[in-house]
């Protein structure tokens, strides 16, 4: 059995003394020598069965004694997570080892980065805004608006200027850091916010066949500045059909505008019962964030989710039939530009993980048996002690307390917001 005494967590950092039994260790050097055996080739003597001095004599006995201390080590480090019930952010740091030795016990030293622990500002209930359960009216207009929209037709516009609003094709040269945006024939919306405000301004009041050229400077930290010509090609509006019982008959399949709002009011109440939950949740731990008390995230826990979020969207993508080269054109994004917003996100994430994890302290969460069951009977699993017994043989059953204390943490946060609701459909159109 381990021997293991461990410090107090210092700048997110844990330093463990393990001594793994004399039995363990000569179990392991017994086998590292069987395995070297097979691996090569000893004259007299065929595969596997070579004797320990033979394999000395040939190696070295320091060769195959590293081997079987790596192996020690290794074998042994998901009890050791298990028994201190940490998640590491990185590989553990291995001090100065020294050889397994026979019949001895054998003691080493390791350090373990660890999540930054911080607090919140407040552990109040957080005030959060949420659309009412109930379809507004606002809402149904919306999406006849939107249904209106799908049979809108574009009429050329000639003898004018462009004006806000007008659909307007485009070519656009990049001139400098601009290959990103250049293109023929792309239609913008004149004074739409999407538009950097430079360009907005380029182009109303441009007419056909106009060439300017725009500078602007992108938002944010890593701001860049981006200069391309701009040649307006056409000059569009758009025109609306007017909403009757006719068009609705016609063109969508309703008796009439009643029993089209009807339909539509039914399919809201649907969407809203299927996500509004998942969205308080979302708000709830976003608010909770912004009380997180950490000027600068640490940058090994912000790597390890960036690529724990990286290796989820991989897989996503290959469950789609997809790779990431086929998947970056089709989005319109670079390489850089991805990776810059997994971190982004990565970042927003680890600050909410942070932020639960605040909670669940203040709260003195704890976890049962019979909670760790509970996870693993929700993940559908059918032998539940057999599933159990593979995370520990891993290493990997912190990380299912570290997550059952978050969901606790968030099922507190939930039920206690403080909700105002609001028509955020009507409140955009304002």
């Amino acid at each position: 059995m381990l021997n293991i005494t461990a410090s107090d967590v210092k700048d997110a950092k844990l330093t463990a003394t393990v001594t793994i039994p004399a039995a363990d260790v000569d179990a392991a050097i017994k086998k590292a020598y069987k395995d070297t055996a097979k691996k090569y080739r000893f004259p007299g003597f065929r595969a596997g069965k070579a004797p320990r001095p033979v394999i000395d004599s040939a190696l070295g006995a320091e060769a195959t004694l590293a081997q079987a201390t790596n192996d020690l080590i290794a074998a042994n480090e998901p009890a050791v997570l298990n028994e201190l019930d940490i998640v590491p952010t990185k590989n553990g740091d291995y001090k100065e080892l020294d050889l397994a030795k026979d019949h001895e016990d054998y003691t080493y030293t390791v350090e373990f980065s660890l999540r930054p622990v911080a607090e919140l500002s407040s552990y109040d209930a957080v005030e959060i805004e949420m659309p009412p359960a109930e379809v507004t009216e606002s809402e149904i207009n919306n999406q006849v608006e939107m249904l209106l929209n799908y049979r809108a037709t574009f009429e050329d516009v000639e003898g004018r200027a462009v004006e806000a609003d007008d659909y307007v094709t485009v070519d656009l040269k990049a001139v400098e850091n601009a290959d990103n945006f250049a293109a023929e024939g792309r239609m913008l919306i004149a004074g739409s916010d999407s538009n950097p405000a430079e360009l907005n301004e380029a182009l109303i009041g441009a007419n056909v066949d106009d060439v300017k050229t725009v500078t602007w400077t992108d938002e944010g930290e890593e701001a860049e500045a981006h200069t391309v010509e701009v040649t307006v090609k056409g000059i569009k509006v758009r025109n609306t059909p007017e909403l009757t019982d006719e068009l609705v008959k016609s063109d969508f399949g309703f008796d009439s505008i009643d029993a089209m709002r009807d339909a539509i009011k039914l399919e809201i109440e649907q969407d809203k019962a299927s996500r509004l939950p998942a969205e308080k949740e979302n708000r709830c731990v976003s608010a909770l964030a912004e009380r997180l008390q950490l000027d600068e995230m640490d940058a090994d826990y912000e790597q390890s989710v960036f690529e724990e979020l990286g290796q989820n969207f991989l897989s996503n993508l290959s469950a789609r039939g997809m790779t990431l080269d086929t998947w970056l054109p089709a989005s319109g994004l670079t390489m850089e530009q991805f990776v810059g917003d997994l971190h982004k996100q990565a970042n927003d994430v680890a600050r909410e993980s942070l932020a639960l994890d605040a909670l669940a302290r203040e709260l003195k969460i704890e976890v049962t048996e019979d909670d760790i069951n509970a996870e693993f009977e929700k993940a559908g699993v059918k032998d539940v002690e057999a599933s159990k017994a593979e995370f520990i043989a891993d290493g990997r059953m912190p990380a299912v307390r570290e997550s059952i204390r978050r969901s606790k943490a968030v099922d507190h946060l939930v039920e206690n917001a403080k909700v105002t609701e609001v028509d955020e459909t009507a409140k955009d159109a304002e």
